[in-house]
């Protein structure tokens, strides 16, 4: 119980920029101001927190405002993504330390990009001087379907030979850190939770464009996993149904109509882009979709057709899991969202507006992620900084 009402104080004070004393942390969450008093004592000690100042407006003496040390605690995060790997050291605020990225090697031989994956990890740290002590571990963010019992990648979408590939023991092993792997569409969504201010609080979905499509739930301030952590596994909602033929066996899912590598197919079935120099690689699907992106802003009424489609197919999706959830907020973000963002916050938000359930009581607003392009890794940090610190009802269970 104190381990996790000391988590609680801390989660307190995370989602308050400007801190709190130890009066306010009372009211808030409901704890004895003696209670307040030790587990403050002990997270001053433990350096996750500091004493920043003194308020007061009225009479009585000046209440002393504790925030999070930002140097107190760090967090390496991986995004792995079959174009571009992204790596980041994330302190306890979750503001970027130090950033790397590589294109993702290429073949079917996962051992080989693990070892990539770990001596830039070991140059990521070097170079951003933290004091390796205080790094909480490793955080990995990968394309579903993740085993998470097992630490296991599931055979994702254009990483071929990666099936069943056991990558947190693997890396832990390698690097000698305590590693968590967890979905990227998940790892967004927490991302948000710890680093995207207002976008990343209450109840959203986080709409995660990628080499495919899926999204991340949180709930109330909580993530939702599911059964198995896979939760988000939105390609097989059908949003056209004379679309094209999904391998599922229906027509027009989110998989066969609306992914980057559809909309690339289309752009060059209508000669818009070469198709000889397109490839199936995610690297080279990135390229073309940005080729494709490019072509709509500068007035290609054939690339922008396209785009607009899209808008229309992934709007049905979001309406989908927005209805049955009731969430507040759809974020948007992800390795190939900064060429669709302009485009989609003019289309999607009438759209979400016209098809929801609840419109005559609450809207949903639609925004871009607050965390910027990084999201996927910096939510692979944050998935350390999550399970070590945030208040989870696990931790009040008792083993008998």
């Amino acid at each position: 119980m104190g381990d996790f009402n000391l988590t609680v104080i801390l989660d307190a004070i995370r989602r308050t920029s400007g801190g709190l004393s130890r009066v306010e942390l009372a009211q808030i969450v409901g704890l004895s101001p003696q209670t307040i008093s030790n587990i403050s004592r002990r997270l001053l000690d433990q350096n996750l927190i500091v004493e920043a100042g003194k308020e007061g407006t009225g009479p009585g003496k000046p209440r002393t405002i504790l925030r999070l040390n930002p140097g107190g605690m760090y967090a390496l995060g991986v995004h792995l993504d079959p174009a571009v790997t992204t790596f980041v050291v994330l302190d306890l605020v979750g503001a970027v330390v130090r950033h790397s990225s590589i294109e993702t090697p290429g073949g079917n031989d996962p051992a080989a990009v693990i070892a990539t994956i770990t001596a830039e990890i070991a140059q990521l740290v070097e170079d951003s001087g933290v004091d390796r002590g205080r790094i909480a571990g490793l955080g990995v963010a990968a394309p579903g379907p993740i085993d998470l019992d097992h630490g296991t990648v599931v055979d994702p979408p254009l990483l071929p030979g990666w099936d069943r590939v056991e990558l947190r023991d693997a890396l832990a092993r390698a690097t000698g850190y305590s590693v968590l792997v967890d979905k990227d569409v998940t790892s967004a969504a927490v991302a948000e939770t710890w680093a995207g201010g207002a976008s990343g609080a209450g109840s959203f979905i986080f709409m995660y464009m990628g080499t495919g499509i899926g999204c991340g739930i949180v709930l109330n301030d909580e993530v939702v996993r599911g059964t198995s952590g896979n939760a988000g596994e939105i390609g097989h909602i059908v949003v056209d149904p004379d679309g094209p033929l999904c391998d599922c066996g229906q027509r027009g899912c989110v998989k066969s109509s609306a992914i980057p590598q559809v909309l690339v197919a289309e752009a060059e079935a209508a000669g818009i882009l070469d198709g000889t120099r397109a490839g199936n690689s995610g690297a080279e699907i990135q390229q073309s979709f940005s080729r494709l992106c490019e072509l709509a802003d500068a007035g290609n009424e054939k690339a922008a057709a396209i785009l607009d489609k899209s808008a229309v197919l992934v709007a049905r999706a979001a309406s989908v899991v927005t209805n049955a959830l009731d969430v507040e907020r759809v974020v948007f973000g992800g390795p190939f969202w900064s060429g669709l963002a302009e485009r989609y916050l003019e289309r999607i938000p009438p759209l979400l507006d016209g098809n929801s359930a609840a419109r005559l009581i609450h809207p949903i607003e639609v925004v871009g992620t607050g965390v910027g392009e990084d999201v996927g890794a910096i939510g692979a940090a944050s998935l350390v900084l999550e399970h070590t610190l945030a208040p989870r009802a696990q931790r009040l269970l008792l083993e008998s």
